[in-house]
């Protein structure tokens, strides 16, 4: 069971006990309200008391399931490409990538790592919460040397994928922001992890519109060094 799994539970016990205690609340109403038609004062004030308790409970877990909601949200991520590394010679790799509909394209690099990069487009809270997920354009991959000296002066490759010509909801974000409302803000988001020969990695995109890059465990173990996710 991931995390993702174990915090539906507690927000799911809380959404309904929060229906259980609002309905309480209701009860004390209908109380209350037949005390008031029956004068009977006393009575009447310790059911509107007991009714304004219950409420607030009510709300306040209510209003804790969906904070719990909303940050099971933010932690999912959604998968943007796998790459799988081949080296050709030194410091040059053919690099395979295979998107989640099944596609494939075949790129070659110069360099020690891969660097992948995205156009992120996030939306205000309010809509994030609800549910609606960062949209992403891949942007582009490119090599990268561990050496800054190789960096300034070797070749450097880079594959763009953007379509020449083409125009999007993030291009016509950029030329006409008040045509897309509820956007909180536009940006770009990259990842880059060492190459090996044979090496296999998965791109993914959080909720909170961030790129992660991570290597499978055999090839984390071959690169030497455990890698933070």
């Amino acid at each position: 069971m991931n995390w993702n799994e174990l915090l539906r539970l507690p927000t799911t016990l809380l959404a309904i006990l929060a229906g259980v205690i609002l309905l309480i609340a209701l009860v004390q109403l209908m109380a209350a309200r037949q005390h008031v038609q029956q004068r009977r004062p006393l009575a009447a004030t310790g059911h509107t008391l007991l009714l304004l308790v219950f409420t607030a409970l009510g709300l306040l877990l209510a209003g804790v399931a969906v904070s719990l909601r909303g940050y099971r949200f933010l932690s999912e991520e959604a998968p943007v490409v796998q790459i799988d590394s081949r080296i050709l010679s030194p410091q040059r790799w053919a690099l395979t990538l295979t998107w989640p509909d099944g596609d494939t394209r075949e790129v070659m690099l110069a360099g020690d790592d891969f660097r992948i990069e995205a156009i992120v487009l996030k939306w205000k809270l309010p809509a994030m919460l609800a549910g609606l997920p960062p949209l992403y354009r891949l942007d582009r991959v490119s090599g990268r040397y561990d050496d800054a000296s190789q960096e300034m002066n070797a070749p450097r490759t880079v594959i763009d994928f953007n379509q020449a010509g083409s125009t999007d909801l993030l291009d016509l974000r950029k030329q006409y922001p008040r045509w897309v409302p509820g956007v909180d803000t536009l940006f770009g988001s990259g990842a880059y992890l060492p190459l090996i020969d044979g090496g296999h990695y998965s791109v993914d995109l959080m909720r909170t519109g961030a790129l992660v890059a991570r290597p499978d465990d055999a090839t984390e173990q071959r690169i030497g060094q455990p890698l933070g996710g």
